[in-house]
């Protein structure tokens, strides 16, 4: 299961990157997050942590 992140949601709060264990969240251009699929192990901290449920599962 990997997880993504809704941009037209997300609020640039990097709450997500800060308790990502795997490091497999950076901040884009634009301000936002995105997952890197490469680093995710799908452990869903972020999506737990995300305060507007930017992150879903896919």
């Amino acid at each position: 299961m990997a997880y993504k992140i809704d941009k037209s949601q997300c609020i640039g709060c990097h709450t997500c990157a800060g308790v990502c264990p795997m490091g497999a969240i950076t901040t884009t251009p634009d301000g936002k997050c995105a997952i890197d699929p490469a680093k995710c192990v799908s452990c869903g901290t972020c999506a737990a942590m995300c305060p507007v449920n930017a992150i879903k599962a896919e």
